[in-house]
């Protein structure tokens, strides 16, 4: 058995009910190999400057790499698009069994890329390697585990009552909302297109004879290795634990940096809950199960749950935590930027900004507030269901609850670690802890800013290669050493490792070059005025982000990407990696001599205050 080379995309435009069959470019598959690289190539060559990210111009990719189905570990697929909340790139990946079965599904295809709008709502049905556009009436209004379980013998990735609300950070769940495509509002892109499935019929692909030892052989590699030991005993929910202990757990709104509560909503609390892990046995077991509500129903909760719904929103039990995540599970909505806005609101009607009910602590509150923001119910949850910036557009209070780029911060609080802040600040979607997280190592170690620079832009790179390949978050941490060059030729796609390095950096370039043509720049890079206060508790007490020195630490990560001062990509560095012939006229460069005077200029402390606005 030989594994087929994935050289074709089903292009599918919802207004015209047509579905397309394309070769994806040789060269394209060469510099970008697949998932966020391909489906960035595709957004900058398809979208005009402008698109509304909720009208029928703009393009929802989901996206496999040249390897999904081989590789160790959870299979993921990216979903690539432009952010409803933050108006720029977005890619956001999911797990489970519908990345598996669309791998099987799609046969020597890529992926699906979703143009135009239904009249009415359609499901995408893929088999065989083919699409077809169904009637999905009967879905709309339902929850994602309830329209999940209207497909027994299908994997779905679905959208629930958020996505076709529109809400600006709704995601899109599979596997009864235990996996979700969480970040930046991918769920209501696909509401905006009345897309309320794509469901997958094939089985998951069979790894070929001569992969089989490579896949074991990584797979005991991920078992001895730091991050499988520690995956392995506590999952993602041991960040609660270590985030507190280091002092940089957000709380209460980002009012401190400790959360009392700590030790009832972490990994003790959740190993004495759970009935069982979602692959028992596997090197990369999964997460925690957990009953909730009635007991007939299992979720499965992520750190984030706790650290943003539990901590960020002063909620101490688990099994309180726990159902709050199983509500924004079934609505489809991203439990980090639904935390923060519920935080703000609660922040906002202590400042008299707002009224409502909602009380640190209260999690039925918090609850109901979720399902109203979902369905846009009232004034202030329509508000927040475009997010905390434009909640705070509205009302006031843009110095309450922090955002990088109109994306609400994860719970690491970067005032206990600035090589955060500056991960969250030049991270190609907005805020976002899963590009570069050197807090784990930062807290121990003492760094300068060069340490700082060379941890978040090399991992900002690598993983622009492995989300191209679209590896496991975490058995890929196994293949950091040559970028996944030994699988790719394993399949007859030879690239060394210095060359997916190059891959990594091209990616990254192409994505700032798509942001730069969208109008951001050194300001959108900015860090929000609540991260200049100091943090009130914990090791990190008294620690701000000070706006002078991020500014030069914003400076020398420039200068290590090859950008200019203002945060666009010079000439040289286009031309470096091969994307002089890809970047139009609309995207404008840096300008050397203009670079020249800001370096100049940015010794006032006027224009370092400047640097540090969120706009």
């Amino acid at each position: 058995m030989t594994t087929p080379t994935r050289d074709a995309v089903l292009r599918v435009d919802l207004s015209a009910g047509s579905v397309e069959r394309t070769r994806v470019p040789e060269e394209w598959r060469r510099d970008y190999l697949g998932g966020k690289g391909v489906g960035a190539r595709y957004l900058y060559a398809d979208l005009a400057p402008g698109v509304d990210p909720l009208g029928p111009d703009n393009l929802l990719s989901f996206m496999l790499g040249p390897l999904s189905g081989y590789l160790p570990g959870e299979t993921r697929y990216a979903a690539v698009t432009k952010s409803p909340l933050t108006g720029g790139f977005l890619d956001s990946y999911g797990g489970g069994s519908f990345p598996e079965r669309l791998a099987g599904s799609l046969d020597d295809c890529l992926g699906v890329l979703v143009s135009g709008r239904a009249e009415s709502p359609v499901a995408l049905v893929v088999e065989d390697g083919t699409v077809t556009i169904e009637p999905a009436d009967d879905l709309w209004g339902r929850d994602t585990v309830e329209t999940d379980a209207a497909f027994p013998d299908a994997a779905v990735a679905c959208i629930g009552p958020a996505g076709e609300s529109e809400v600006a950070y709704a995601t899109i769940a599979s596997d009864a909302g235990d996996h979700h495509a969480g970040r930046g509002g991918a769920g209501a892109v696909m509401g905006s297109k009345r897309l309320k499935a794509v469901i997958a019929r094939g089985d998951a692909p069979e790894v070929p004879s001569e992969l089989r030892d490579l896949r074991e052989q990584y797979e005991r590699r991920y078992a001895d290795h730091d991050t499988g030991r520690w995956q392995a005993a506590g999952e993602t929910l041991e960040s609660v634990d270590f985030a507190n202990e280091v002092g940089v757990l957000a709380t209460e709104g980002w009012q401190r940096g400790r959360f009392a509560g700590a030790e009832n909503i972490g990994i003790e609390a959740a190993r004495e809950a759970a009935v069982g892990r979602e692959r028992e046995g596997d090197a990369a077991p999964g997460g925690f199960r957990i009953r909730t509500g009635d007991g007939e129903h299992e979720s499965v909760p992520r750190g984030a749950t706790p650290m943003t719904l539990g901590a960020g929103l002063g909620v101490e039990e688990f099994d309180a935590v726990a159902a709050l995540g199983e509500t924004c599970d079934r609505l489809g909505i991203d439990v980090i930027s639904a935390g923060n806005a519920i935080a703000w609101a609660i922040r906002a009607a202590d400042a008299g900004l707002v009224e409502t009910d909602v009380r640190f602590g209260d999690e039925e509150a918090a609850r109901r507030l979720l399902t109203a923001i979902a369905m846009r119910d009232v004034e202030l949850a329509d508000a927040l269901a475009d997010g905390v910036d434009a909640a705070a557009r509205r009302y006031g209070g843009d110095d309450l609850v922090p955002t990088v780029k109109s994306m609400e911060l994860p719970t690491y609080d970067p005032r206990g670690a600035v090589g955060m802040a500056l991960a969250y600040a030049t991270s190609d979607r907005g805020a976002c802890h899963r590009r570069a997280r050197p807090v784990e190592r930062e807290v121990f170690e003492a760094w300068d800013d060069a340490d700082v620079v060379e941890a978040v832009a090399g991992a900002q790179t690598v993983r622009s290669v492995l989300w191209s390949l679209v590896a496991d978050d975490f058995v890929g941490e196994t293949m950091w050493g040559d970028l996944g060059a030994e699988w790719l030729a394993a399949v007859g796609l030879p690239h060394d490792a210095d060359e997916l390095s190059r891959t990594g950096e091209r990616i990254w370039t192409l994505v700032r070059l798509f942001n730069v043509r969208e109008g951001f720049d050194r300001a959108d890079d900015a860090l929000p005025e609540a991260l200049r206060r100091p943090l009130a508790d914990g090791p990190a007490a008294g620690s701000a982000v000070d706006p002078e020195a991020f500014g030069r630490l914003l400076d020398a990560y420039y200068a290590a990407r090859g950008w200019g001062s203002n945060g666009r990509p010079t000439r040289a560095t286009v031309e470096r990696f091969g994307l002089g012939s890809v970047v139009d006229d609309a995207t404008p460069l840096a300008d050397e001599a203009t670079s020249a005077e800001r370096t100049n200029r940015r010794t006032t402390a006027a224009d370092a205050d400047h640097h540090t606005d969120d706009r």
